[in-house]
């Protein structure tokens, strides 16, 4: 998925990988529209990982950030 979002590929814009905010670091974020872009694995499928993906959700949506959640076999 960063070989398709680095380097203005995707129409021009620029995306940050591994960019900090707050106490989280997004996968990938688009500064200029605050859209993180966030890639979920099979690390993120117990009932305690859910509830922490949700809480880190509402931290950045709290931020003025709009959250993308995708399944990593959907990027494959």
């Amino acid at each position: 998925m960063w070989g398709e979002l680095k380097s203005r590929r995707l129409l021009g814009h620029r995306f940050r990988r591994q960019h900090p905010i707050g106490p989280y670091i997004a996968d990938f974020a688009y500064m200029k529209t605050k859209l993180v872009i966030e890639v979920d694995g099979a690390t993120h499928s117990t009932e305690q990982e859910l509830r922490h993906d949700e809480k880190r959700t509402q931290f950045l949506q709290s931020k003025g950030w709009r959250v993308l959640r995708v399944n990593n076999d959907d990027v494959y």
